[in-house]
C-alpha cells in the first residue's frame, strides 16, 4: 500500500474508479444490477480502509477483486441466482468470479466508461432516472450524495435508482456501445442528460443555495470525459464549452450571503479567465467543423457574454443573432424568453414584450417564473411600474429556489419606493432571465 492521502484525494480517485470497474465487471458477467451493486459496497469499504491503512497499489484491481468476491456471494445465493439466469441464460460459474481478472495486471485494460454512460443514459428510462443512475454509477456519487443534490429524501432517490436498474434490466439491453447507425440518437440522449446535470448545479431548481457547484463539477467533468472519447462530435465539445463557459461565472453570482447577483452586476474579475479561454478554444474549434448544433450555439452566446468587459459593452445584436439560429434548431420556449429579451437589449423593451405576449400565448411557460421575471424586468425598463411590480411578485411566488425569491422580492420592493420615472427607460443589461 502506497502512505495514506487524504480523505478528498481517495474521494477524488474512487469517483475516477467507480465507472471503470462497474464496466469490467458488467462486460465480464453480464448483469449490470449486480456489479453495479457489488462496486458500490467496495467503493464502501474503500472509503473506509484506504484514508487509514492508504491506497493499494493497484486500486482498480483491489476495487475488481472486492466487488468480483461481492458478487459471489450474491451469486451463491438461490435469489441472486435466478435473478442472474433471468438477466442472462448462461453465465460463467460463481466459483470463477473470485479467479484473478485478466486484466487486473494491466493486460487487456480498457476503460468502458463511456459503454457505461450510454447504458445509463438509455431510452427505456426516463429523464430523472437517468441522471440518478449516471450520478450514481458514472460519477461515482452516493445516493445520499444525490438525494441531498436534488432535496429529496435519500429512501426516495436509492428506490428511484433502484427502478432505473430495474429497468435497464427488464429491458434485456446489451452492455454494449450503440450501433453505428444509432449513436447520434444515443449521442443526444447522453449530452442531454449532462446537461440536466449542470443546470441543476449551476441553478439549483428549490431549497436555500443558488448553485451546487460540486454537482456543476461533476457535469463538466464527465462532459470532459465524453469529449475525449468522442473528439469527432462537435456538439460534445459545444457542451462541454457551454458548460466552462457558464461555470466560469459561478463564483461571481452570488454576494457575501449567498444571495442572487444578476449578471450585469457581477464584479467580472472573479470570472474564471482559464475556464473562459478553454471554452472559447472549444466552441472556436468546433463551430467550423459542423453540423452546428443547440449546444454550440449556446456556447457561442456565453462566449459574447463572456467577452464583454463590462455589462455595457455586451455584444447584444451578436446575441440576438445567435439567438436567431438557436430557435431554428431548437424549438424551445426558454430559446424564445432568452431570445426576446435580447431583442430588448437591441431594439427597446416594447420589442421584447410583444415577443413574451406571442410566447404567453403559445402556452408551455404557463406558470414558470422565468417568464414572469423576464416580463416584469422589461416592463420596468418600459416604465410600466404597476404591471411589473405584480410580475416581481408573481415570479416569487412560483420558484422554489429561496435566493431567487429574495431577489425578485427584493426588485418589487424597491420599484415599490421608488419615484415614476419621467419616461420609459432605454435599453439595460439584461436581468436573471436572459443569460444567467
Amino acid at each position: 500500500m502506497s502512505p495514506s492521502g487524504t480523505d478528498e484525494g481517495v474521494d477524488g480517485l474512487l469517483r475516477e474508479l467507480a465507472p471503470r470497474v462497474v464496466g469490467v465487471l458488467t462486460r465480464r458477467f453480464g448483469d449490470f444490477c449486480a456489479a453495479e451493486d457489488a462496486v458500490q459496497e467496495a467503493l464502501l469499504a474503500a472509503a473506509v480502509q484506504w484514508p487509514e491503512q492508504g491506497v493499494p497499489d493497484n486500486p482498480r484491481g483491489w476495487l475488481i477483486q472486492v466487488a468480483a468476491r461481492r458478487m459471489a456471494e450474491q451469486v451463491r445465493g438461490e435469489q441472486a441466482r435466478r435473478r442472474r439466469e433471468e438477466a442472462v441464460a448462461a453465465r460463467t460459474p460463481a466459483d470463477r468470479l473470485t479467479a484473478p481478472a485478466a486484466d487486473e495486471d494491466g493486460a487487456g485494460d480498457r476503460d468502458d466508461s463511456l459503454t457505461l454512460l450510454f447504458l445509463c443514459c438509455h431510452p427505456v428510462l426516463p429523464p430523472a432516472a437517468a441522471v440518478a443512475l449516471t450520478l450514481r454509477s458514472v460519477g461515482g456519487l452516493t445516493t445520499g450524495e444525490i438525494a441531498r443534490a436534488f432535496l429529496v429524501p435519500e429512501p426516495t432517490m436509492g428506490q428511484r435508482i433502484s427502478r432505473a436498474k430495474q429497468r435497464i434490466r427488464a429491458s434485456g439491453v446489451a452492455f454494449r456501445m450503440p450501433a453505428p447507425d444509432e449513436l447520434p440518437r444515443r449521442l443526444n440522449l447522453v449530452l442531454h442528460v449532462l446537461y440536466l446535470i449542470f443546470n441543476e448545479g449551476y441553478a439549483a431548481g428549490a431549497g436555500p443555495e443558488l448553485q451546487r457547484v460540486d454537482l456543476s463539477l461533476e457535469a463538466i467533468r464527465l462532459a470532459r470525459a465524453l469529449h475525449s472519447a468522442v473528439p469527432e462530435s462537435s456538439e460534445a465539445a459545444g457542451l462541454l464549452a457551454l458548460m466552462l463557459l457558464t461555470h466560469a461565472r459561478s463564483a461571481a453570482r452570488t454576494g457575501p450571503d449567498g444571495e442572487l447577483v444578476p449578471l450585469a452586476e457581477q464584479d467580472r474579475g472573479r470570472w474564471d479567465a482559464a475556464a473562459i479561454a478553454e471554452g472559447i478554444g472549444l466552441v472556436t474549434a468546433a463551430l467550423p467543423r459542423g453540423p452546428v448544433g443547440p449546444f454550440q450555439v449556446q456556447a457561442a452566446i456565453a462566449a459574447v457574454h463572456d467577452e464583454a468587459a463590462t455589462a455595457d459593452g455586451t455584444d447584444w445584436p451578436q446575441i440576438l443573432a445567435l439567438y436567431g439560429v438557436l430557435a431554428r434548431l431548437s424549438d424551445s420556449p426558454v430559446v424564445a424568453l432568452n431570445r426576446a429579451v435580447a431583442a430588448a437589449m437591441v431594439d427597446g423593451p416594447e420589442t421584447g414584450l410583444e415577443l413574451l405576449a406571442a410566447l404567453e400565448a403559445d402556452g408551455r411557460l404557463a406558470g414558470n417564473h422565468r417568464f414572469y421575471a423576464a416580463r416584469a424586468h422589461l416592463r420596468e425598463l418600459a416604465g410600466q411600474t404597476d404591471t411589473a411590480l405584480a410580475d416581481y411578485r408573481a415570479a416569487a411566488a412560483r420558484t422554489a429556489s429561496l435566493p431567487e425569491q429574495h431577489y425578485l422580492r427584493l426588485r418589487a420592493a424597491r420599484l415599490a419606493t421608488a419615484p415614476a420615472p419621467a419616461e420609459p427607460a432605454g435599453p439595460a443589461p439584461a436581468g436573471p432571465a436572459a443569460a444567467d
